[in-house]
């Protein structure tokens, strides 16, 4: 595998970035929850979605690439995972009022949970049936 990796480093980037900036307002004295804090709390909520959707289309990327899907769908999947990470990291961890960081954020992410859940079923299919 060499595209998944690429993504997934660039990825991994990102979550430190948005580890750090929710243990730098820890520091003030929350160790634990958001303490009644909304930047607090959207620091954390930027950390824990990444958390929630990026390893699981990760996965899923990793199992098309295995299975040697074209890598320009690969590549459109991983620049399309990292262009919503970011617009929704960025509106929920760095500003209060980007609406428009977080709902596209969120909808290229649903997006690609759907090709990606799309493509591996076809995947699964495809090869379920060339070995019966």
């Amino acid at each position: 595998m060499i595209i998944t990796p690429l993504y997934a480093g660039i990825l991994a980037l990102l979550f430190l970035v948005l580890s750090v900036r929710v243990i730098l307002m820890r520091g003030k004295g929350i160790s634990l929850g958001d303490g009644g804090d909304k930047i607090l709390l959207r620091r954390i909520r930027a950390h824990g979605n990444f958390a929630e959707y990026v390893p699981f289309i990760l996965l899923m990327m990793g199992i098309l690439e295995l299975g040697r899907f074209p890598g320009y769908i690969l590549h459109i999947i991983g620049i399309a995972l990292v262009v919503g990470r970011v617009l929704h990291g960025y509106s929920l961890a760095f500003t209060e009022h980007f609406k428009f960081g977080r709902m596209w954020g969120a909808a290229i992410t649903f997006l690609l949970l759907l090709v990606c859940g799309a493509l591996c079923l076809y995947q699964g299919i495809n090869a379920h049936v060339v070995l019966n």
